[in-house]
């Protein structure tokens, strides 16, 4: 394990502020492509769980995990767990950054190059 992925020093308060951003981000992104009319990705949101559904019915689900201070993402290409370090939602097995796996999963299952941007 690397440094980046030692246990998470955030608070709770700290934990949810954060990891509410990030599903609020991916939302916020999803609108825009709606209305742009790049792709209709639908989602669903409960608590902390957002599952986007794409339009050939594959799901991605992003769901927070509080006990952890995680987030974890299910797709087509298997699942991830993410913790926050150094200002960055990273992978705990490779490293990798939460939104640029995002990009590659949800580009991979739509058929198209899609970029999800952390800000």
């Amino acid at each position: 394990m690397t440094d980046a992925l030692v246990a998470s020093s955030l608070s709770d308060a700290e934990y949810h502020a954060l990891a509410d951003a990030v599903l609020a981000r991916i939302e916020a992104t999803l609108d825009r492509w709606l209305q742009d009319d790049v792709i209709d990705i639908d989602t669903q949101r409960t608590g902390g769980l957002l599952e986007l559904v794409f339009p050939d019915d594959s799901r991605i689900v992003v769901n927070t995990q509080p006990p952890l201070h995680e987030l974890w993402m299910a797709a087509r290409s298997g699942g991830y767990h993410y913790r926050h370090a150094q200002g960055r939602w990273v992978d705990t097995r490779d490293g990798r950054e939460f939104f640029e796996a995002l990009s590659t999963c949800a580009s991979a299952q739509a058929g198209r190059p899609l970029v999800f941007t952390p800000a």
